[in-house]
Protein backbone atom coordinates (compact mmCIF):
# COMPACT_ATOMS: atom_id res chain seq x y z
CA UNK A 1 0.00 0.00 0.00
CA UNK A 2 3.03 2.27 0.30
CA UNK A 3 3.03 4.57 -2.78
CA UNK A 4 6.85 4.67 -2.61
CA UNK A 5 7.22 0.89 -2.51
CA UNK A 6 8.50 0.59 -6.10
CA UNK A 7 10.87 3.55 -5.88
CA UNK A 8 13.62 1.02 -5.13
CA UNK A 9 12.84 -1.95 -7.47
CA UNK A 10 15.65 -4.14 -6.07
CA UNK A 11 14.41 -3.77 -2.50
CA UNK A 12 10.80 -4.26 -3.63
CA UNK A 13 11.62 -7.49 -5.47
CA UNK A 14 13.54 -8.80 -2.45
CA UNK A 15 10.54 -8.12 -0.17
CA UNK A 16 8.13 -9.79 -2.61
CA UNK A 17 10.40 -12.85 -2.80
CA UNK A 18 10.52 -13.10 1.00
CA UNK A 19 6.75 -12.69 1.16
CA UNK A 20 6.24 -15.46 -1.40
CA UNK A 21 8.45 -17.86 0.60
CA UNK A 22 6.61 -17.04 3.86
CA UNK A 23 3.29 -17.67 2.12
CA UNK A 24 4.57 -21.07 0.95
CA UNK A 25 5.41 -22.05 4.54
CA UNK A 26 2.01 -20.88 5.82
CA UNK A 27 0.26 -22.76 3.01
CA UNK A 28 2.14 -25.99 3.83
CA UNK A 29 1.22 -25.68 7.50
CA UNK A 30 -2.44 -24.91 6.81
CA UNK A 31 -2.66 -27.83 4.39
CA UNK A 32 -1.25 -30.25 6.99
CA UNK A 33 -3.53 -28.84 9.71
CA UNK A 34 -6.60 -29.14 7.46
CA UNK A 35 -5.80 -32.77 6.61
CA UNK A 36 -5.29 -33.65 10.29
CA UNK A 37 -8.69 -32.13 11.13
CA UNK A 38 -10.30 -34.02 8.24
CA UNK A 39 -8.97 -37.40 9.38
CA UNK A 40 -10.11 -36.74 12.96
CA UNK A 41 -13.64 -35.88 11.78
CA UNK A 42 -13.72 -38.89 9.46
CA UNK A 43 -12.62 -41.13 12.34
CA UNK A 44 -15.58 -39.87 14.39
CA UNK A 45 -17.90 -40.65 11.46
CA UNK A 46 -16.39 -44.15 11.28
CA UNK A 47 -17.07 -44.73 14.98
CA UNK A 48 -20.67 -43.63 14.35
CA UNK A 49 -20.91 -46.05 11.37
CA UNK A 50 -21.19 -43.12 8.95
CA UNK A 51 -17.86 -43.76 7.17
CA UNK A 52 -15.95 -46.86 6.08
CA UNK A 53 -12.57 -48.04 7.29
CA UNK A 54 -11.25 -47.64 3.73
CA UNK A 55 -12.27 -43.96 3.68
CA UNK A 56 -10.47 -43.35 6.98
CA UNK A 57 -7.35 -45.17 5.73
CA UNK A 58 -7.35 -43.16 2.49
CA UNK A 59 -7.65 -39.82 4.31
CA UNK A 60 -4.97 -40.91 6.80
CA UNK A 61 -2.58 -41.54 3.87
CA UNK A 62 -3.31 -38.03 2.50
CA UNK A 63 -2.72 -36.60 5.98
CA UNK A 64 0.54 -38.52 6.41
CA UNK A 65 1.85 -37.28 3.03
CA UNK A 66 1.06 -33.66 3.99
CA UNK A 67 2.85 -33.97 7.35
CA UNK A 68 5.86 -35.69 5.76
CA UNK A 69 6.12 -32.93 3.14
CA UNK A 70 6.03 -30.31 5.91
CA UNK A 71 8.69 -32.22 7.86
CA UNK A 72 10.89 -32.53 4.77
CA UNK A 73 10.54 -28.85 3.81
CA UNK A 74 11.47 -27.88 7.39
CA UNK A 75 14.97 -29.30 6.78
CA UNK A 76 15.55 -26.49 4.24
CA UNK A 77 16.12 -23.92 6.96
CA UNK A 78 19.45 -22.34 5.98
CA UNK A 79 19.56 -18.96 4.14
CA UNK A 80 21.37 -20.48 1.17
CA UNK A 81 18.77 -23.27 0.80
CA UNK A 82 16.38 -20.86 -0.91
CA UNK A 83 18.83 -20.13 -3.74
CA UNK A 84 19.21 -21.51 -7.23
CA UNK A 85 22.34 -23.58 -7.82
CA UNK A 86 25.19 -24.52 -10.11
CA UNK A 87 25.71 -28.26 -10.45
CA UNK A 88 29.10 -29.50 -11.64
CA UNK A 89 29.84 -33.02 -12.90
CA UNK A 90 33.39 -34.38 -13.38
CA UNK A 91 34.34 -37.73 -14.88
CA UNK A 92 36.61 -39.78 -12.63
CA UNK A 93 38.35 -43.15 -12.81
CA UNK A 94 37.14 -45.21 -15.76
CA UNK A 95 38.07 -43.38 -18.98
CA UNK A 96 35.39 -43.50 -21.69
CA UNK A 97 33.06 -45.34 -19.32
CA UNK A 98 33.21 -42.48 -16.80
CA UNK A 99 32.66 -39.88 -19.51
CA UNK A 100 29.55 -41.75 -20.62
CA UNK A 101 28.41 -42.07 -17.00
CA UNK A 102 28.88 -38.32 -16.51
CA UNK A 103 26.62 -37.67 -19.50
CA UNK A 104 24.01 -39.99 -17.98
CA UNK A 105 24.18 -38.05 -14.70
CA UNK A 106 23.85 -34.75 -16.58
CA UNK A 107 20.70 -36.05 -18.26
CA UNK A 108 19.35 -37.31 -14.91
CA UNK A 109 19.67 -33.90 -13.24
CA UNK A 110 18.27 -32.08 -16.27
CA UNK A 111 15.23 -34.37 -16.22
CA UNK A 112 14.87 -33.84 -12.46
CA UNK A 113 14.83 -30.10 -13.08
CA UNK A 114 12.21 -30.52 -15.81
CA UNK A 115 10.08 -32.71 -13.52
CA UNK A 116 10.16 -29.97 -10.86
CA UNK A 117 9.56 -27.16 -13.40
CA UNK A 118 12.99 -25.61 -12.75
CA UNK A 119 14.74 -23.80 -15.58
CA UNK A 120 18.18 -25.21 -16.43
CA UNK A 121 20.97 -24.23 -18.81
CA UNK A 122 24.44 -25.59 -19.61
CA UNK A 123 27.12 -23.08 -18.62
CA UNK A 124 30.22 -25.03 -19.55
CA UNK A 125 30.82 -28.46 -21.08
CA UNK A 126 33.87 -30.48 -22.18
CA UNK A 127 33.10 -33.53 -24.28
CA UNK A 128 34.90 -36.85 -23.97
CA UNK A 129 37.32 -38.09 -26.62
CA UNK A 130 35.11 -41.05 -27.58
CA UNK A 131 31.75 -40.52 -25.87
CA UNK A 132 30.06 -38.62 -23.07
CA UNK A 133 31.52 -35.64 -21.22
CA UNK A 134 34.64 -34.99 -19.16
CA UNK A 135 33.06 -32.09 -17.32
CA UNK A 136 29.84 -30.08 -17.31
CA UNK A 137 28.38 -27.22 -15.30
CA UNK A 138 24.67 -26.43 -15.38
CA UNK A 139 22.64 -23.72 -13.71
CA UNK A 140 19.33 -24.83 -12.18
CA UNK A 141 17.09 -21.86 -11.49
CA UNK A 142 14.26 -22.14 -8.99
CA UNK A 143 13.49 -21.52 -5.35
CA UNK A 144 15.15 -24.08 -3.04
CA UNK A 145 16.90 -25.91 -5.90
CA UNK A 146 20.18 -25.65 -3.94
CA UNK A 147 18.47 -26.86 -0.78
CA UNK A 148 17.08 -29.90 -2.59
CA UNK A 149 20.33 -30.83 -4.35
CA UNK A 150 23.01 -29.96 -1.78
CA UNK A 151 23.07 -33.59 -0.61
CA UNK A 152 24.18 -34.72 -4.08
CA UNK A 153 27.74 -33.57 -3.37
CA UNK A 154 30.04 -36.56 -3.65
CA UNK A 155 31.07 -39.47 -5.85
CA UNK A 156 28.46 -41.43 -7.81
CA UNK A 157 29.37 -45.00 -8.83
CA UNK A 158 27.99 -46.89 -11.83
CA UNK A 159 28.21 -50.67 -12.29
CA UNK A 160 26.96 -52.13 -15.58
CA UNK A 161 27.76 -54.38 -18.51
CA UNK A 162 29.80 -52.02 -20.66
CA UNK A 163 28.55 -51.08 -24.14
CA UNK A 164 32.15 -50.06 -24.93
CA UNK A 165 33.65 -53.48 -24.12
CA UNK A 166 33.70 -56.05 -26.93
CA UNK A 167 33.64 -58.92 -24.40
CA UNK A 168 30.59 -57.45 -22.65
CA UNK A 169 32.37 -57.30 -19.31
CA UNK A 170 30.98 -55.67 -16.18
CA UNK A 171 32.58 -52.25 -15.63
CA UNK A 172 32.66 -49.83 -12.70
CA UNK A 173 32.79 -46.07 -13.34
CA UNK A 174 32.93 -42.99 -11.13
CA UNK A 175 31.87 -39.37 -11.49
CA UNK A 176 31.83 -36.59 -8.92
CA UNK A 177 29.04 -34.08 -8.38
CA UNK A 178 29.49 -30.67 -6.76
CA UNK A 179 26.57 -28.36 -6.01
CA UNK A 180 27.16 -24.64 -5.40
CA UNK A 181 24.56 -22.07 -4.30
CA UNK A 182 23.96 -19.41 -6.94
CA UNK A 183 24.10 -16.10 -5.09
CA UNK A 184 21.60 -13.38 -5.93
CA UNK A 185 21.58 -9.64 -5.35
CA UNK A 186 20.49 -10.10 -1.73
CA UNK A 187 23.93 -11.52 -0.87
CA UNK A 188 26.91 -9.19 -0.98
CA UNK A 189 30.27 -10.60 -2.04
CA UNK A 190 33.10 -8.09 -2.36
CA UNK A 191 35.59 -8.79 -5.14
CA UNK A 192 38.55 -6.55 -5.93
CA UNK A 193 38.87 -6.26 -9.74
CA UNK A 194 42.68 -6.23 -9.42
CA UNK A 195 42.47 -9.76 -7.94
CA UNK A 196 40.94 -11.14 -11.14
CA UNK A 197 42.62 -12.73 -14.16
CA UNK A 198 40.34 -12.87 -17.22
CA UNK A 199 41.06 -15.18 -20.17
CA UNK A 200 39.10 -15.50 -23.41
CA UNK A 201 39.00 -18.60 -25.60
CA UNK A 202 36.93 -20.28 -28.27
CA UNK A 203 33.95 -22.27 -27.08
CA UNK A 204 33.98 -26.02 -27.74
CA UNK A 205 31.24 -28.33 -28.89
CA UNK A 206 27.88 -27.54 -30.46
CA UNK A 207 26.83 -23.94 -30.91
CA UNK A 208 27.30 -22.90 -34.51
CA UNK A 209 30.03 -21.09 -36.37
CA UNK A 210 29.86 -17.85 -34.38
CA UNK A 211 30.38 -19.60 -31.05
CA UNK A 212 33.22 -21.77 -32.30
CA UNK A 213 35.09 -19.19 -34.41
CA UNK A 214 35.18 -16.25 -31.99
CA UNK A 215 36.77 -16.03 -28.56
CA UNK A 216 33.44 -15.55 -26.81
CA UNK A 217 34.08 -17.96 -23.92
CA UNK A 218 35.36 -16.49 -20.65
CA UNK A 219 37.50 -17.90 -17.84
CA UNK A 220 37.87 -15.78 -14.68
CA UNK A 221 40.39 -16.69 -11.97
CA UNK A 222 40.31 -15.13 -8.50
CA UNK A 223 44.05 -15.03 -7.85
CA UNK A 224 44.08 -14.94 -4.01
CA UNK A 225 41.88 -18.04 -3.66
CA UNK A 226 42.58 -19.79 -6.96
CA UNK A 227 38.83 -20.11 -7.63
CA UNK A 228 38.05 -20.43 -11.36
CA UNK A 229 34.76 -19.85 -13.19
CA UNK A 230 34.17 -20.54 -16.88
CA UNK A 231 31.21 -19.80 -19.12
CA UNK A 232 30.73 -20.49 -22.83
CA UNK A 233 26.94 -20.65 -22.89
CA UNK A 234 26.19 -17.29 -24.52
CA UNK A 235 27.13 -15.96 -27.99
CA UNK A 236 28.32 -12.68 -26.50
CA UNK A 237 31.62 -12.37 -24.63
CA UNK A 238 30.02 -9.69 -22.44
CA UNK A 239 27.14 -12.00 -21.45
CA UNK A 240 29.54 -14.86 -20.74
CA UNK A 241 31.61 -12.55 -18.55
CA UNK A 242 28.53 -11.54 -16.53
CA UNK A 243 27.56 -15.18 -16.05
CA UNK A 244 31.12 -16.20 -15.12
CA UNK A 245 31.27 -13.39 -12.53
CA UNK A 246 28.01 -14.66 -11.05
CA UNK A 247 29.47 -18.17 -10.88
CA UNK A 248 32.65 -16.80 -9.25
CA UNK A 249 30.62 -14.93 -6.62
CA UNK A 250 28.67 -18.11 -5.93
CA UNK A 251 31.81 -20.14 -5.36
CA UNK A 252 33.32 -17.49 -3.13
CA UNK A 253 30.07 -17.42 -1.13
CA UNK A 254 30.22 -21.20 -0.76
CA UNK A 255 33.83 -20.90 0.43
CA UNK A 256 32.65 -18.53 3.15
CA UNK A 257 29.93 -21.01 4.14
CA UNK A 258 32.49 -23.81 4.34
CA UNK A 259 34.70 -21.73 6.63
CA UNK A 260 31.75 -21.45 9.01
CA UNK A 261 30.56 -25.03 8.70
CA UNK A 262 32.72 -27.90 9.94
CA UNK A 263 30.36 -30.47 8.42
CA UNK A 264 31.00 -29.10 4.95
CA UNK A 265 34.74 -29.18 5.55
CA UNK A 266 34.46 -32.89 6.32
CA UNK A 267 32.30 -33.35 3.23
CA UNK A 268 34.83 -31.68 0.96
CA UNK A 269 37.56 -33.95 2.36
CA UNK A 270 35.43 -37.01 1.58
CA UNK A 271 35.07 -35.91 -2.07
CA UNK A 272 38.80 -35.62 -2.71
CA UNK A 273 39.30 -38.90 -4.60
CA UNK A 274 36.90 -39.88 -7.38
CA UNK A 275 37.39 -43.62 -7.12
CA UNK A 276 36.46 -46.81 -5.30
CA UNK A 277 35.36 -46.50 -1.68
CA UNK A 278 34.51 -42.79 -1.79
CA UNK A 279 31.04 -43.04 -3.35
CA UNK A 280 27.86 -41.68 -1.77
CA UNK A 281 25.57 -43.64 -4.09
CA UNK A 282 25.85 -46.72 -6.29
CA UNK A 283 23.84 -47.39 -9.44
CA UNK A 284 24.09 -51.13 -10.20
CA UNK A 285 22.18 -51.56 -13.45
CA UNK A 286 22.51 -55.30 -14.06
CA UNK A 287 21.26 -56.06 -10.51
CA UNK A 288 18.64 -53.29 -10.84
CA UNK A 289 19.60 -51.48 -7.65
CA UNK A 290 20.36 -47.88 -6.72
CA UNK A 291 21.56 -47.42 -3.13
CA UNK A 292 22.54 -44.37 -1.11
CA UNK A 293 25.40 -45.43 1.18
CA UNK A 294 24.73 -42.67 3.74
CA UNK A 295 21.08 -43.43 4.47
CA UNK A 296 20.92 -47.04 3.13
CA UNK A 297 17.82 -46.07 1.14
CA UNK A 298 17.60 -48.05 -2.08
CA UNK A 299 15.26 -48.80 -4.95
CA UNK A 300 15.09 -51.30 -7.80
CA UNK A 301 13.65 -48.69 -10.20
CA UNK A 302 16.96 -47.92 -11.92
CA UNK A 303 15.40 -46.61 -15.14
CA UNK A 304 13.12 -44.28 -13.22
CA UNK A 305 16.04 -42.90 -11.19
CA UNK A 306 18.10 -42.23 -14.33
CA UNK A 307 15.04 -40.48 -15.77
CA UNK A 308 15.31 -37.92 -12.97
CA UNK A 309 13.01 -39.39 -10.32
CA UNK A 310 15.43 -38.90 -7.43
CA UNK A 311 13.15 -36.97 -5.03
CA UNK A 312 12.98 -39.85 -2.53
CA UNK A 313 16.79 -39.98 -2.36
CA UNK A 314 16.95 -36.21 -1.82
CA UNK A 315 14.26 -36.24 0.87
CA UNK A 316 15.66 -39.24 2.72
CA UNK A 317 19.14 -37.71 2.90
CA UNK A 318 17.93 -34.29 4.05
CA UNK A 319 15.79 -35.84 6.80
CA UNK A 320 18.70 -38.09 7.79
CA UNK A 321 21.11 -35.16 7.83
CA UNK A 322 18.72 -33.07 9.92
CA UNK A 323 18.36 -35.91 12.44
CA UNK A 324 22.13 -36.36 12.64
CA UNK A 325 22.61 -32.66 13.41
CA UNK A 326 19.93 -32.75 16.12
CA UNK A 327 21.74 -35.66 17.79
CA UNK A 328 25.02 -33.72 18.04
Amino acid sequence: MNPNFWDDPTRAEKILKELKIHKQWVSLYENAESNINDVEVLDEFYKADEATEEEVAEQYKVCLDAVEELEFKSTLNQPEDELSCILEINAGAGGTESCDWSAMLLRMYQMWADNNKFKHSVLNIQYGDVAGIKKAEIEIEGEFSYGYLKGENGVHRLVRVSPFNAQGKRQTSFSSVFVHPMVDDSIEIEINPSDLKVDTFRASGAGGQHVNKTESAIRITHIPTGIVAECQQERSQHMNRDKAMKMLRSRMYEKELEAKNAEKDALEASKAKIEWGAQIRSYVLDDRRVKDHRTNYQTSQTDSVLDGNIDKFLQTFLLYSSQQRSNL
